[in-house]
């Protein structure tokens, strides 16, 4: 009975012993994290004749997986060919001058290890803010079965510009305080990217944020420091504020509400009488996607919700056209 015993508490042993050799090695980084806030230059061809008008989208594309995205269901690597190739061909017909990204793949298994970002600006986005907010050896999600887990990534947010951008800044949310250990490690960073770009010798700045999307509370916690960063920056420079804020706009209780009553404040492509939906794109049912801008310096052409992006990403993206004062 004794020597069962001891094959059994050795057989245990061992077990926690691998799991815990599996869960740190899996749960480290793959790059340096001196990596994870950079700016980057490109010499790509790029036409930036607009006549003063320009065009800024905001799209979570969420790693061109369309609506398969974060489930446990087979994603080959045509899927992916198919959406990036939808992207490209309606990014080229937007012809946007800003793209601000979420949701977006530099190298990541899930994806087939294409650099989602080096694709988009090859279209002639030369100036690049990379915000790296998920780098994992090896992500055991969706938790089952096992051949459905995502493995190495390594993703986050991005703005593309064709015009030149300074002074970048890379800026960890707080996380959900109330995570067990064992998915804290393995949590996506929630993050503000703040840069400035030039146009027409101005400085404009740029806010793209990716807010919590599961735990309401921390979420709550996450938009009051991004408004405190709006409003510092809106008194100085004429302040672009976009994303995914995983905010429901006809929800009269949630956090977003704050936004569209702030005064001096634009909204972009929207109505607050019958909001139009960016989630999810199989059935549009909710308004969580936004550009919000400073009235006071910027003259609000139009906006529209692009709706021919159709399933590549479990969103659509949002446009706003716009002049400086």
């Amino acid at each position: 009975m004794k020597s069962i015993f001891r094959i059994v508490l050795s057989f245990l042993l061992l077990a926690v012993g691998l799991f815990a050799v599996f869960f740190f090695w899996a749960s480290s980084p793959t790059i340096n994290k001196a990596e994870y806030a950079k700016s980057i230059t490109h010499k790509y061809a790029s036409v930036t004749d607009n006549d003063s008008i320009y065009s800024i989208v905001t799209y979570n594309i969420g790693y061109l997986s369309g609506m398969t995205n974060n489930r446990a269901i087979a994603k080959p690597k045509k899927l992916f060919n198919s959406n990036l190739k939808k992207v490209l061909t309606e990014v080229k017909k937007v012809n946007p001058d800003i793209i601000a990204l979420q949701e977006v793949d530099y190298n990541a298994a899930r994806s087939y290890n294409i650099n989602q970002e080096e694709k988009l600006a090859e279209l002639g986005y030369n100036y690049v803010a990379r915000g790296v907010n998920w780098d994992e050896r090896y992500l055991p999600f969706p938790y089952w079965p096992p051949s459905m887990h995502f493995g190495k990534i390594v993703s986050g947010q991005s703005i593309l510009s064709k015009y030149a951008l300074k002074d970048y800044e890379r800026i960890v949310l707080e996380r959900v305080a109330d995570n067990p250990f064992y998915r804290d490690a393995f949590y996506l960073d929630r993050l503000v990217q703040v840069v400035k770009i030039i146009l027409e010798g101005k400085e404009v700045v740029i806010i793209n944020l990716h807010l919590e999307a599961f735990d309401k509370p921390t979420r709550e916690r996450q938009f009051q420091y991004v408004l405190n960063l709006f409003n510092s920056c809106k008194n100085e420079y004429p302040t672009i504020l976009l994303g995914d804020f995983n905010s429901k706009a006809r929800d009269k209780e949630a956090i977003i509400q704050k936004m569209f009553k702030l005064e001096g404040v634009g909204n972009a492509a929207f109505s607050i009488e019958n909001p139009e939906s960016t989630f999810d794109t199989k059935k549009p049912t909710e308004r969580i996607d936004y550009i919000f801008y400073t009235k006071k310096d910027i003259t609000y052409v139009d906006g529209k919700v692009l709706t021919q992006f159709e399933q590549a990403s479990d969103h659509l993206p949002v446009e706003m056209r716009f002049k400086l004062k």
